[in-house]
């Protein structure tokens, strides 16, 4: 039986980030099933800090989390974001929802424009002209592109440099209260502490079921991305992430030869090692062709991963009510990443019990936002 103070289920960005806090004030073992970190929603995300996804709590995370992603690195990090302009497109039917997207932006101080469609079409010109697919747009100048693998690999740096530990293909077997804390059974070993964190993702209920603990309703839902070659003889590196307002997709380049896309699909799916449908292939290349100029002639790859939702699709970041030491840290949606910063402090803030900072208060972030009791107060 290994022991430590806190033990993480799970090594995708949420289980990373918080664990590498965590380590400054304990032993802390990071139990992933996979052999690697981040192998399911993590490390097929395609990344992009903007304020286009979520509400008023996930947007105002993402700023708090802002200037961390953008520091400069240090030591031998790499850097984990680089700044990239967003581009929401809207039809003519969609101009009042670019309006309140537009009003978001400004509310946050961001860096950002509005421009016609027009414009548009100058900054991207596969984009196809008139009011029925792109007739005006927000520009935003302070988007980020993130490095998924550097913040996984900076995370698990820091927890390395604090005595932390990652443990791998430690799939938890069975969940047991030992005395005042948790003993788990994996297929690598044995192991205990006073504090279980669930950072599990899709499979965040499946964990709490396995330790007794009432389940909070994660929905795992799947995102399709595809990858196609460039236009021969287009320089894309440039173009802007190209995002619907809405339903509908998003675009972006990768690298000098490919672009990258989604329809932004959120189809139900159990747990698993999700793979893409083909219907949701379709939809994409659809989409994209009808709005745009491109061809889409060979998909050079394709994949699909789980984001993970509460069923108020906020984060769920705290104790279990009825199991003392159950820590929850679940339910990130697509937003996992660029919150991530502000959600590990936050986690780190309620896991040790201190005072919640004035700054958080400021901005109307509480911890009853994040309680995992929330839900059965509302049932």
């Amino acid at each position: 039986m290994r022991s430590a103070d806190f033990l993480v289920i799970g090594a995708g960005i949420a289980g990373l980030s918080l664990a590498a806090r965590l380590a400054q004030h304990g032993v802390v073992i990071v139990l992933e099933a996979e052999d690697a970190p981040g192998y399911h929603a993590s490390g097929r995300s395609v990344a992009f800090a903007h304020f286009g996804l979520g509400e008023k709590v996930v947007r105002t995370l993402t700023a708090l989390s802002l200037a961390d992603l953008s520091a400069d690195p240090v030591d031998d990090r790499a850097r984990y974001a680089r700044p990239h302009r967003a581009l929401h497109i809207a039809r003519t039917d969609q101009v009042a929802a670019l309006d309140a997207l537009d009003e978001v932006h400004k509310g946050f101080g961001c860096d950002c424009e509005r421009i016609t469609g027009e414009e548009a079409r100058a900054l991207i010109p596969a984009l196809k002209a008139g009011p029925d697919f792109v007739a005006e747009a927000l520009l935003d100048h302070g988007a980020l592109k993130l490095d998924t693998d550097a913040m996984l690999q900076g995370n698990l740096r820091d927890l390395r440099a604090r005595g932390g530990e990652l443990v791998c293909g430690a799939m938890v077997q069975s969940i047991s209260r030992r005395g005042k804390g948790w003993g788990l059974q994996t297929t690598v070993g044995n192991f205990a502490a006073p504090v279980l964190v669930n950072a599990s993702g899709a499979w965040a209920d499946e964990i709490a079921q396995m330790a007794r603990v009432t389940p909070i309703g994660i929905e795992p839902r799947r995102r399709t991305v595809i990858a196609f070659a460039s236009p021969e003889g287009t320089k894309t590196t440039d173009w802007p992430f190209v995002k619907t307002v809405g339903e509908g997709f998003y675009f972006l380049p990768e690298g000098t030869t490919q672009l990258l896309a989604s329809p932004q699909d959120e189809g139900e799916s159990e747990p698993c090692d999700a793979a893409p449908e083909e219907i949701d292939i379709a939809t994409i290349a659809h989409r994209i062709e009808e709005a745009t100029d491109l061809k889409i002639e060979r998909i050079a790859h394709s994949w699909a991963g789980l984001r993970s939702f509460a069923p108020d699709e906020l984060p769920v970041v705290g104790f279990a009510p009825d199991a003392p030491g159950f820590f929850w840290c679940a339910g990130q949606g697509g937003y996992g990443f660029q919150t991530s910063p502000a959600l590990a402090h936050i986690g780190e803030i309620l896991a040790l019990g201190r005072e919640w900072p004035s700054d958080l208060k400021e901005r109307g972030i509480t911890p009853a936002l994040f309680a995992p009791g929330r839900f059965s107060r509302a049932t």
